[in-house]
């Protein structure tokens, strides 16, 4: 195989895992920081940052809540930072681009279509928790649609472009690709486009090889070479669905918002164990892992200095 760069990004607390599911979810602004740092010196080159209460560990979605660790991570390490627009199931629009539009990040996260967004099957698998809004968050989700209208989705690019962000945009299904198919042909987005598949999320494409191998051809036969593709396996499916995605030429994201587990029954104690699972995967397979400034250059990102914190 001839020898390339992987991108890896690393989500480091997001809005789907509730504090009760494991001890090393990063919930404070000082968790987070020192998460996103660790991941990035164990090689992630992008880091994608959610916010949650202090005390309580809920997603919170308030530009003040990012603030009170970008600057510093920012400080401390050379990473992309990521800033997420999907915030969490049930918060509105208007709610999830608060910090986009106050800190105007290289890379913002959009999800590229309105979908089921079933979380609440962890509630066979976990009963005790701490807080009294994790199991009702989690049953909520039986009923939730995961709001990203076309209307939505053009509002966020326009308002996000502003600012000079970029997006990693989110696909849960091959529908999604099309809908990026239609913004592009209207001219609101354009290459090259970062793409990324998620597997694995109920109301979405399943984990199966054979899934993983579907995303990528309609990619390519929808966006051909204007786009750079990356691959999330959710849970258990973490970094069998990186691995196929490296073989294939993909870049890879992993973190504790997108899996808890390390392997069979083994916690990941922290996000840059996860990092150095998938990098040993990759430099297994004689690939090399990308820096961040060799992902500012595929992506063509303004750069650090051009962000708002």
């Amino acid at each position: 195989m001839k020898q390339r760069r992987v991108i890896i990004s690393c989500a480091v607390t997001g809005s789907v895992h509730t504090p009760s599911m494991t001890p090393h979810l990063p919930i404070t602004p000082q968790q987070i920081t020192d998460a996103a740092v660790g991941a990035a010196e164990a090689g992630a080159a992008i880091i994608h940052l959610h916010a949650r209460d202090p005390v309580t560990g809920r997603p919170d979605q308030s530009a003040e809540a990012f603030g009170k660790f970008l600057p510093e991570i920012k400080e401390r390490c050379n990473a992309v930072i990521n800033i997420t627009t999907g915030g969490a199931p049930g918060m509105t629009v208007n709610d999830r681009i608060q910090p986009m539009i106050a800190f105007k990040p290289e890379v913002a996260s959009l999800n590229m279509g309105s979908m089921n967004f079933g979380i609440y099957p962890m509630l066979e698998r976990f009963s005790n928790f701490r807080f009294d809004w994790e199991a009702p968050f989690l049953e909520s989700t039986r009923d939730l649609v995961f709001r990203n209208t076309f209307k939505d989705i053009e509002h966020i690019l326009r308002v996000g472009s502003k600012g000079g962000t970029r997006f990693e945009f989110e696909c849960y299904d091959t529908a999604h690709l099309y809908n990026l198919r239609h913004f592009l042909d209207r001219g609101l987005v354009k290459g090259p486009l970062f793409i990324q598949s998620v597997l694995g999320i109920l109301g979405g494409a399943g984990t199966h090889p054979e899934d993983v191998v579907h995303m990528k051809r309609t990619a390519d036969r929808l966006f051909g070479d204007q786009y750079h593709w990356s691959v999330i396996g959710a849970g258990a499916a973490q970094l069998r669905v990186a691995m196929q995605a490296a073989t294939m030429g993909g870049n890879v994201r992993v973190g504790i918002e997108d899996s808890i587990w390390l392997g069979p029954g083994k916690l990941a104690e922290s996000n840059a164990d996860q990092v150095r699972a998938v990098r040993k995967l990759i430099e297994g397979l004689g690939l090399e892992i990308a820096t961040a400034d060799e992902a500012r250059d595929r992506l063509q990102l303004k750069g650090a200095t051009g962000v708002n914190f």
